[in-house]
């Protein structure tokens, strides 16, 4: 490429919704490329959501074969390669990125490996991989920047070289001992695979329970997960210092409601939130605005502030998920042609793989209450749904919030074996506004976890 090429439509970042945006153009007929600095497909199929489910998959594997005794199996002793596991995902992701460079092959989109600049009106310098530079110029330009993880200014602790999902998911052995920052959804997925390889683990967590979005009653059983999985929990905790490099010692000192707390230990991951890539992209030339928190500023279209630029995913504060990037697309797929859609009211699902998992769709209760709505709650421990107890996974409950003056169901919440998937039946109820009492009275396959829903939704009180 030399000099100045033009192009219809530019993506920058080859994330979940920006790669099918430029695949489904670039088969449209519009001359399309992709500008990507790092990771073709950006960092779901290459270090987030599939390598890290690749790796709890393989925790998961080896707390089974532990536990085979108790389904009348007799095993050896078991121990864990974690060059082996590495090595499992790593072959995973080898094939994610030859599926994506075919797509892009085979949609005629041009793919650009290099770093992107903007410097005017949907002008693009590029920084390629390769060296040199080129220039770009599109009618249509769509930002898929991303996320990267959160280091808290803490005294010494960028001195330390945590490790962040990206590089804990490289480990090719087994940390001795593993602290984690952050109760979230991210830490609680590696605190308990590491445990489960065999690591000592601490989460330290800033808050007053796991997983802050979700109900007290979800987040008490979450630590009492963690703590029968052998893994300490602290609450309230204020980083003060970290001392040491992650790898080889290191030591963390904090304030605790109960006092100073001191752990020591090999490694430390930080799993403290998000935050957007746009730093140094140079907004300012292009006129892209951007919010208090430094997400790019959208309506709800998905239109930045300069004509005819779009953005996508996390990077334009949409919810932090794979398939939501992936509707993001779709919502600027059918704009283009003509239609009307907006990122107004979406229900979005999501699940944590923890073991069991934690699946919610719509209002959990502490939501419905602090939007001053009146609910009907019912919940069903999961040892009451006969699948769990031929699988010998009873942990967990079912939990539905329905509408007090209606039979709307506004949202549901589920921590036990195969959340996911009963989740789903009930996200589909709920977009076809079925009322709550359809599935009540719906002939579910038996035994299966989704014959739950029966017997959770017998439960809600009668208006």
């Amino acid at each position: 490429m030399a000099g100045t090429t033009h192009f219809d439509a530019l993506v920058i970042g080859s994330g979940e919704g920006g790669k099918y945006l430029a695949w489904h153009l670039a088969r449209s007929g519009q001359r399309t490329a992709v500008v990507e600095r790092r990771w073709v497909g950006g960092s779901c199929p290459n270090i987030n959501c599939l390598p890290s489910k690749n790796e709890i998959w393989s925790s998961h594997v080896a707390s089974l074969i532990r536990a085979a005794g108790d389904y009348g199996i007799s095993t050896g002793p078991v121990t864990v390669n974690m060059e082996r596991v590495r090595a499992r995902k790593r072959e995973m992701v080898d094939g994610l990125i030859a599926m994506h460079l075919a797509q892009f092959k085979s949609s005629g989109a041009e793919l650009i490996m290099g770093q992107a600049r903007l410097i005017g009106d949907r002008k693009v310098e590029v920084s390629l991989n390769s060296g040199g530079t080129v220039m770009v110029t599109a009618d249509k330009l769509f930002l898929n920047l991303g996320t990267h993880a959160a280091i808290p200014e803490v005294p010494g602790l960028k001195n330390a070289v945590p490790l962040t999902h990206v590089e804990a998911l490289e480990l090719d052995r087994v940390p001795g001992h593993l602290i984690v920052v952050g109760g979230g959804y991210v830490g609680l997925e590696l605190a308990q695979a590491f445990r489960r390889f065999g690591a000592e683990v601490t989460i330290l967590e800033h808050g007053d329970q796991l997983a802050g979005r979700e109900d007290e009653d979800v987040a008490g059983a979450l630590l009492d997960m963690m703590r029968n999985e052998g893994v300490t929990v602290h609450f309230g905790v204020r980083l003060r210092e970290v001392t040491g490099r992650s790898g080889e010692s290191v030591t963390v000192l904090a304030d605790t409601p109960s006092g100073i707390l001191t752990v020591n230990a090999s490694d430390i991951l930080v799993a403290a939130g998000r935050v957007p890539n746009t730093e140094g992209v140079g907004f300012e030339e292009a006129g892209v605005e951007l919010t208090e928190r430094g997400f790019i500023a959208v309506n709800n279209r998905l239109e930045t502030s300069a004509p005819n630029v779009w953005a996508i995913g996390e990077v334009a504060g949409s919810a932090q998920f794979t398939h939501v990037s992936f509707d993001d697309y779709r919502i600027i797929r059918d704009n283009l042609a003509g239609g009307d859609r907006s990122t107004r009211q979406r229900l979005i699902p999501y699940v944590m793989f923890t073991e069991p998992p934690l699946a919610r769709v719509g209002l959990s209760e502490g939501e419905a209450a602090r939007a001053g709505m009146t609910v009907r709650t019912a919940t069903l421990p999961i040892e009451m749904v006969l699948r769990s107890r031929t699988m010998s996974q009873t942990r967990g409950f079912m939990k539905a919030v329905v509408a007090a003056d209606s039979d709307r169901i506004l949202g549901f919440t589920m921590l036990g074996a195969e959340a996911g998937e009963v989740m789903a039946v009930v996200q589909t109820a709920m977009l076809a506004d079925m009322p709550y009492t359809g599935l009540r009275d719906a002939i579910i396959a038996h035994p299966t976890m989704a014959e739950g829903l029966n017997g959770l939704l017998a439960r809600v009180p009668v208006r």
